[in-house]
């Protein structure tokens, strides 16, 4: 996974006055939670909108004017409810042997068979939740929906990987392909439909005996 380095300076006064102080100075009031004991810094907001302002997911690597530094990931941020503006952010340490929880973009690649017919393509996830050692996690979940027909559902199951675990349910339908009214039947879906149908013709048609004993 990529990794974005903060440069940032040690708070040593975490009041009010201060916090309010550095916002005004165009800084960001953060914490690092995960070690020792959490730790306060600042950074200028320009700073975090490479990690903020996008859909990929990203490590970061807190650098701090004292020369300590800190591989970290987001854990929660809040925004001033009229300006937008970055408020607070809090991160949460991570170390290589240890594995983390994250929330990963999903990626789709290829084009649906059954969105071509006219299917409708449905997501209900942008992001799936992975666990996993710093190293193992991935960019995005890429998946190829090229093979998906009008009707076909891909369930979690099918992306299992063995660097990352999803903390998902086994019934977990990530994409699917609905019908629309102005589907267009796949072809080899009619084929196995008149296939079915002649099954059952074959099976209780007038020829057979529980046919001629319907008629007599």
């Amino acid at each position: 996974m990529k990794s974005i380095t903060i440069n940032g300076s040690q708070r040593e006064s975490v009041g009010k006055k201060s916090t309010k102080a550095l916002r005004n100075a165009g800084q960001v009031p953060c914490v690092i939670y995960g070690g020792d004991k959490p730790l306060h810094f600042s950074a200028p907001e320009l700073a975090f909108s490479k990690l903020v302002y996008t859909a990929s997911a990203h490590t970061v690597v807190i650098t701090l004017d004292n020369g300590e530094k800190y591989n970290a990931i987001m854990q929660d941020i809040q925004f001033h409810p009229v300006t937008d503006r970055i408020l607070h952010i809090d991160f949460y340490q991570i170390f290589d042997n240890k594995a983390i929880t994250m929330e990963i973009p999903v990626q789709l690649t290829g084009s649906s068979a059954g969105v071509l017919n006219g299917g409708t393509l449905r997501r209900p996830y942008r992001k799936l939740r992975v666990k996993a050692i710093p190293s193992k996690l991935p960019d995005a979940i890429e998946i190829d929906i090229t093979p998906l027909k009008i009707g076909s559902k891909l369930y979690i199951t099918e992306l299992e990987n063995e660097d990352y675990t999803f903390l998902h349910p086994e019934n977990t339908v990530v994409c699917q392909v609905r019908r629309s009214r102005l589907a267009i039947v796949d072809e080899e879906e009619e084929e196995e439909g008149e296939e079915t149908a002649e099954g059952a013709t074959a099976e209780g048609g007038a020829d057979s005996p529980a046919a001629e004993g319907a008629q007599e």
